[in-house]
């Protein structure tokens, strides 16, 4: 929550549910993550927050881009970051995106199977690829399937048919699992790209760099470690397993570069029970998981969430979005406690909502307009 957010909803008043952003936070954040590894390079998932202003300012502040598509390669170049500033990060591209990205200039490739390796080969050759190694996620509140990512074992195959191809086998890469709460979960997987470079040097191949990945947390309902915490675990991490020989490193930040800096605005719409004696009201708001709040699937991310009645006496509620589909309740399982004087049409604040919130909105499910969005 800031006074410039709270300053802009009160004088605006802005209609319907709205994210509002504040780039005083996102300075301020790329600023803490450059100031507490110095040495390593952000590039920022755009993915997370592709709000143009964020782009911008991260842009023009020195910062690199994480992106999964050719849209989110065109915004960072539009945004005036250079080629050499932008990675495609995701493992599954179609040929021909992987052709145009060269043609944009883009030189680093991320893969986690031959079959990727030999399309990169084929659309951009000589082009730098990392592979992307499984991680277990122990420790996050969002961990990661195995969609992404193959056994280390595989990878030293993927990055030696790289090579054979002609392509840079550059490097290793891996991602703890979003909002990830243990400062130490780096550790075993930088264990495990150490060995890779040691495996690979034997065989002629000379990694340079290790991709750390996000998992970097907002702060909802319970504190986090800082940032600062962090870069010391991860540093002391790099030193040990690799010794003198220390390689390239980038984080690819999302949540914990946007997440904290914007909240949404929303709007009480029903309060009911389902029969006269529940202990549990149901409280319905203007938006829910397809309005934006994806990431409350399974209950994964509780957002702190503030009204006009805070202080007074809380009663447990299931909340839930507007939309005709029975999957649009955010939380159930655990109830959300909320005031007993909360009323419909009182106006609530999310916060902690800056990521994964407009990328996740539908665009007319139900006939509701995509999430607005204000960057200040």
């Amino acid at each position: 929550m800031t006074a410039r957010i709270l300053d802009f909803l009160a004088t605006r008043r802005p209609e319907g549910p709205c994210l509002v952003v504040d780039l005083d936070v996102v300075r301020e954040n790329f600023l803490t993550f450059r100031r507490a590894l110095p040495d390593t390079r952000v590039f920022y998932a755009v993915k997370a927050n592709p709000a143009p202003e964020i782009l911008c300012l991260l842009a023009e502040l020195g910062s690199s881009f994480d992106c999964a598509s050719i849209p989110e390669i065109e915004m960072a170049l539009a945004a005036g970051a250079t080629p050499d500033r932008i990675s495609f990060g995701n493992t599954i591209k179609k040929e021909r995106d992987i052709a145009r990205a060269r043609i944009l200039g883009v030189d680093l490739f991320a893969v986690d199977c031959e079959a990727e390796v030999e399309k990169i080969a084929r659309q951009a050759p000589g082009a730098r690829v990392f592979c992307r190694i499984l991680c277990d996620g122990a420790g996050a509140e969002w961990p990661l399937s195995r969609k992404f990512g193959c056994e280390p074992e595989m990878a030293i195959d993927v990055l030696e048919r790289a090579h054979q191809l002609g392509l840079a086998a550059y490097g290793v890469s891996f991602h703890v699992g979003s909002q990830q709460g243990n400062t130490e979960a780096w550790d075993g997987a930088l264990a495990t790209s150490a060995q890779l470079f040691r495996t690979l040097s034997e065989r002629g191949i000379q990694l340079k760099m290790v991709n750390l990945g996000g998992g970097f947390p907002t702060k909802y309902l319970r504190d986090v470690p800082t940032t600062e915490a962090y870069a010391r675990s991860i540093e002391d991490a790099v030193r040990r397993h690799f010794g003198n020989e220390i390689p390239e490193t980038i984080i690819e930040p999302g949540r914990g570069m946007v997440g904290g800096a914007g909240i949404i605005k929303a709007e009480v719409v029903l309060i009911s029970k389902k029969q006269a004696n529940d202990d549990v009201r149901w409280v319905f708001l203007d938006i829910g998981k397809f309005g934006g709040l994806a990431e409350t699937m399974d209950e994964a991310i509780r957002y702190p969430i503030r009204t006009q009645h805070d202080g007074s006496e809380t009663a447990p509620c299931v909340l839930a979005g507007p939309t005709c589909d029975s999957a649009d309740v955010l939380y159930e399982k655990n109830a959300y406690p909320l005031p007993i004087s909360l009323e419909i049409g009182d106006e609530v604040l999310i916060e902690g909502t800056g990521a994964y919130t407009t990328t996740y909105s539908a665009v007319a499910f139900n006939g509701f307009e995509p999430l607005k969005s204000y960057v200040i």
